[in-house]
């Protein structure tokens, strides 16, 4: 197994457990999408694929009209995706991902997570380099062979397809999404699920004290509304 794959088992159940900050962040990635391709899913894969993901999170339907007709409203003109980059304790690079309104806001929240947790705000590129933005779908096993798969769509920009227990995934590079969601779908295979994570390319291994230094800051940063993702160079547990 690669490295998608030992990056999925080490997060797997500890991110997005509660339904309700799950909900807010799908609603975010719908005026995202929207505001990027337009409200109609037929014409706009990042949005079908973030509708797809809403029913895998059994987010209710008038949620996701909601949300659609949210991205179209003047007051989400500002709205944007920020990266933000840096150093927690002990030497491990973090990467933020947020979408935000107020980015005056966003930034000193984030500073002050930093500092307050013996991090370190770092400046664009400073880490944003050690890690592998990939993109990764999720399909029915259906007793189908994941290598047969991953060799039908390494011309596509496949790189890791594995089996766990909720189906079948897929990673690839960033810019290879809508190439694979478009065959998937010639394919007329079900896409429970798509979405973009970044890999590091190589982690550190700390005590459990040094760990525990490292989660208090992630934990602060994944509680603020305004920040989508948390990914980080420590090694799992």
């Amino acid at each position: 197994m690669g490295r998608a794959f030992e990056f999925r088992k080490g997060r797997k159940m500890k991110r997005w457990s509660a339904m309700a900050k799950a909900f807010t962040r799908i609603g975010k990635d719908i005026v995202m999408a929207v505001k990027e391709g337009g409200p109609n899913p037929d014409a706009n894969s990042r949005l079908r694929a973030v509708i797809q993901n809403s029913k895998a999170a059994n987010m209710p339907k008038e949620n996701v009209e909601r949300a659609i007709k949210k991205a179209t409203d003047k007051d989400t003109a500002n709205y944007k995706e920020v990266l933000f980059e840096g150093y927690a304790p002990h030497g491990i690079a973090i990467l933020v991902e947020t979408a935000t309104d107020n980015n005056n806001r966003t930034v000193a929240n984030v500073r002050s997570y930093f500092n307050k947790c013996n991090g370190t705000m770092g400046t664009q590129g400073s880490v944003e380099f050690m890690f592998d933005h990939t993109c990764n779908f999720r399909i029915p096993a259906n007793g189908m062979d994941p290598e047969e798969l991953e060799l039908e769509l390494i011309d596509f920009g496949a790189e890791e397809v594995f089996e766990d227990e909720d189906g079948i995934l897929i990673y690839a590079p960033f810019n290879s999404f809508g190439t694979i969601q478009k065959e998937l779908e010639s394919k007329g295979l079900e896409i429970l699920s798509s979405g973009f994570e970044r890999i590091p390319q190589i982690t550190k291994a700390l005590t459990e004290a040094e760990m525990a230094d490292v989660e208090k800051l992630i934990e602060k940063l994944e509680e603020d509304d305004d920040v989508m993702n948390v990914y980080h160079t420590m090694e799992e547990a």
